[in-house]
């Protein structure tokens, strides 16, 4: 796993970011650097595209809109500008149904849904990093797609802004979304090979 960058006086911020080179991915956690090389792997990109082909499906015609990384979402803090932001990622899926946060860099605010597809090199942060960073900021539901299990763990935001206790699914079960009405995901097709 590349390690993170750190500056040497202070944090980097969106500013920063949006000087580095195109063909690099990057992402800020709490104003640390994250390379995001190297590509995702081969059935990455496969359990990716099934899950964007079900979840866009089922939104032709309606409010929320899907992305897929990369696709920048900024979380900001209440009195912060947009260049001093300090948290901005790249989940591998984003939907987000207030048309609001939305602009021609991506997302500024939290997604309803955020889901992350683990790899060697990331399953640490995803478990870890961007679980406390979605919870902090709101993000409804967060799934962990977890490649070699074939399982998808997911987390609603409760009552009390705290994600409750963990959901997982297997391979051969469904997964009702919480935050749109009437989607649930079939992981069969997910995980087929």
């Amino acid at each position: 796993m590349a390690e993170p960058l750190k500056k040497r006086s202070g944090e980097y911020t969106y500013a920063d970011y949006l000087t580095w080179p195109d063909e690099e991915r990057w992402e800020l956690i709490d104003g640390i650097a994250y390379n995001m090389t190297p590509a995702p792997s081969r059935r990455h990109q496969e359990i990716l595209g099934e899950l964007h082909r079900q979840i866009s499906s089922y939104l032709i015609d309606k409010p929320c809109k899907v992305y897929v990384a990369p696709f920048d979402v900024r979380f900001i803090d209440n009195t912060e500008e947009d260049n001093d932001i300090k948290n901005v990622v790249q989940p591998d899926i984003s939907v987000i149904c207030d048309e609001s946060k939305l602009d021609e860099r991506g997302c500024k605010g939290s997604p309803d849904l955020i889901i992350e597809i683990t790899s060697p090199s990331t399953a640490k942060k995803d478990m870890k990093e961007k679980y406390f960073l979605y919870e902090k900021y709101g993000v409804k539901e967060y799934w962990i797609v977890h490649i070699p299990y074939k399982t998808v763990n997911v987390y609603r935001l409760g009552k009390n802004n705290e994600y409750g206790k963990v959901e997982v699914y297997g391979e051969d079960e469904k997964i009702k979304i919480g935050v749109i009405d009437g989607l649930t995901i079939d992981l069969k097709r997910v995980f087929g090979e």
